[in-house]
């Protein structure tokens, strides 16, 4: 070998040997990508909680599960900010698993346990695989009943290609190359990446596996992917992500003034009962009594469909209520009469016990069909997710995209949704719909519940609950 050639082949092997040490290995000509891990050991590594067996095998982690242990964590020792991330992976279907990100271990949070945010591995039937899980800290994120379409990318019995961009306070995933998740959340900007091994219980067999490989990692000169029609789980109060105002999302709040509000039967906004204070849009306490302050609140603009949603706050014993499909044609003193979606402290405010089967109770269609049981309530002072969708087809099949001849009644198919959950359905002008209209309290309003068109409205009943974060979507 020539002296030139020598001194070249010098300088090469002397960054590559700087690039190991520094835990990051390259991909030649592959615009600007790592190799997360080495595919030989588990250098830039270290095992975290639990004492699941992780060994190399053939250029590829495999991990192992253990009885009488935690959760486990392969984690990196250096910690990312924005990065994209693509592995490939394979788990036996008895398993649970997941990808940890921007996560932490610190000895003040709960004696080191691995916190923070997990793509989701479920080869079970829920099928939640790509979804976003906050370990150990929050809890589901975003599930996959977002997405039905996401549902069906991951393959058991088979390797799946999960790609994951964290960039900003933009977290999406893809399975498959099927857009699953699209999280904006602000909580945590860097972390570790962690293979994770999940826990099993006494009965669960032992030895099962997952597999990685092919992890590698980008971080510099990042492009995002094109935005897509899924759904956007925005943590950030008041705010819309470039991807819900490309779906064409607006806000009814701008966390700092009632535009875009009147009192209901009213030109403008109400001069008591309400106000806007430190980002949230308050009703405030008249002791109970409904309509009492400033009474309702409704939209300038009306909808006939349309997708919904804020958070809501309720302080204990609280009563309010969401209504849609709002005519001022009908209307008592300071309200207005639709379809609600309603708003209460089912442990505590005495409404919850009236009706039918539960049907006053959160989330429920007021006084018409009841919310699941099973569904999850934040506890008065913490925030709830309300979201109302009003199509033109099945719920279901729109939320796949699938198009279904539209029915007469324009808006004719509702869901509603609590914290990312759908917890009731209904269809609009059936005999079935009707025959719940005049057993309720609603049946002496003529046309109840089939109007074409309405406003939105946000009841003010004398109690104290908060609002932030309200935003709406036409459907077209």
């Amino acid at each position: 070998m020539n002296p030139k050639m020598k001194k070249t082949a010098n300088v090469c092997m002397a960054v590559l040997a700087i690039l190991f040490m520094g835990h990051s290995y390259c991909l030649a000509g592959d615009d600007g990508w790592q190799m997360l891990f080495n595919g030989k050991d588990f250098t830039g590594f270290k095992q975290l909680n639990g004492k699941a067996n992780y060994t190399v095998e053939d250029g590829v982690m495999v991990g192992t599960t253990m009885h009488d242990t935690p959760n486990s964590f392969m984690a990196t020792e250096k910690k990312y900010g924005d990065f994209i991330l693509e592995v490939d992976l394979m788990v036996d279907p008895s398993m649970n698993s997941g990808i940890q990100i921007r996560s932490l271990s610190t000895p003040d949070y709960k004696d080191g346990r691995v916190h923070g945010y997990q793509v989701e591995i479920d080869p079970a039937d829920r099928a939640w695989s790509g979804g976003i899980y906050d370990e150990a800290r929050r809890g589901w994120l975003y599930p996959l009943d977002l997405n039905p379409k996401g549902r069906k990318a991951f393959r058991n019995n088979e390797w799946n290609h999960y790609r994951i961009e964290a960039i900003g306070n933009s977290i999406r995933t893809w399975v498959n190359g099927i857009p699953c998740a699209d999280l904006v959340d602000d909580m945590t900007s860097e972390g570790f990446i962690a293979f994770q091994v999940h826990s099993i219980g006494k009965d669960a067999q032992e030895g099962t596996q997952i597999k990685w490989k092919n992890i590698k990692i980008k971080t510099e000169n990042l492009v995002r992917s094109p935005w897509t029609d899924i759904f956007v789980v925005n943590l950030i109060p008041n705010n819309l992500s470039p991807q819900e105002r490309a779906q064409g999302w607006k806000l009814l709040f701008d966390g700092k003034t009632t535009n875009g509000w009147r009192a209901a039967g009213q030109e403008a906004f109400p001069k008591a009962g309400w106000k806007v204070e430190s980002g949230e849009l308050i009703v405030l306490s008249q002791g109970g009594a409904e309509s009492q302050g400033g009474g309702d609140i409704v939209t300038l603009d009306e909808y006939s469909t349309f997708e919904f949603q804020t958070e809501f706050k309720l302080t204990p014993g609280a009563n309010s209520g969401i209504k849609y499909f709002i005519t001022e044609q009908y209307g008592s003193g300071k309200s207005a009469i639709g379809l609600e979606y309603q708003v209460l402290d089912d442990e505590k405010h005495p409404d919850a016990k009236l009706g039918s089967d539960g049907n006053r109770t959160v989330a429920s269609l007021y006084d018409l069909i009841p919310a699941n049981k099973n569904k999850i309530v934040n506890k008065p002072g913490e925030w709830n997710h309300a979201r109302i969708v009003v199509c033109g087809t099945r719920v279901e099949e729109w939320l796949k995209g699938n198009s279904l001849e539209k029915t007469s009644l324009t808006g004719a198919h509702v869901a509603h949704w609590l914290n990312n959950r759908k917890v009731l359905e209904y269809e609009r002008g059936t005999q079935a719909f009707e025959a719940l209209v005049q057993r309720s309290k609603y049946n002496e309003w003529e046309g109840f519940g089939k109007w074409q068109s309405g406003h939105i409205l946000l009841q003010e009943h004398g109690d104290e609950v908060h609002y932030r974060s309200i935003k709406v979507r036409k459907i077209e």
